[in-house]
């Protein structure tokens, strides 16, 4: 029986630093799991936009993709950049870019590839979702 992959790296059980004691660089905050591309990945162009987006805006260093009701089929991407990851989220490390997404949307992502076109008619961010079942014309809602 194979494995199937989840977007997830594999569990371990780590101790929190004691008290004034600083966590080893690298190391993931508290109740944050890290993931991987199996669950969203960016594309070069995808990873290159957002990295200049994020030194344009500074509102954060993560990008934070979610799911959420609405749109046009029912479900809806959202990206926004967050200054730091919260309790529960999947840490995601793609194409130079560090992506969080929450538990429940990554039900909804898992296996989407995440690309950016500089095209004028139809151009921005495009979601290949293998979950969906259906999405608009514009893009930026599906449903499964």
């Amino acid at each position: 029986m194979g494995r199937m992959a989840t977007g997830l790296a594999p569990t371990t059980t780590e101790t929190a630093p004691p008290a004034g004691v600083a966590a080893p660089a690298g190391a993931l905050p508290e109740g944050v799991r890290e993931g991987n591309e199996n669950l969203v990945a960016l594309s070069a162009a995808a990873g290159t936009k957002v990295a200049g987006l994020i030194a344009r805006e500074r509102q954060g260093d993560y990008l934070r993709i979610a799911i959420s009701g609405g749109g046009c089929n029912g479900l809806s991407y959202k990206m926004k950049f967050v200054p730091e990851p919260r309790r529960g989220d999947i840490l995601v490390r793609t194409a130079g870019i560090r992506v969080l997404v929450d538990s429940k949307s990554a039900l909804y992502l898992k296996g989407t590839q995440v690309d950016y076109s500089h095209a004028l008619i139809a151009g921005g961010f495009k979601f290949t979702n293998p979950n969906a079942k259906g999405s608009c014309s514009c893009g930026e809602s599906f449903s499964v």
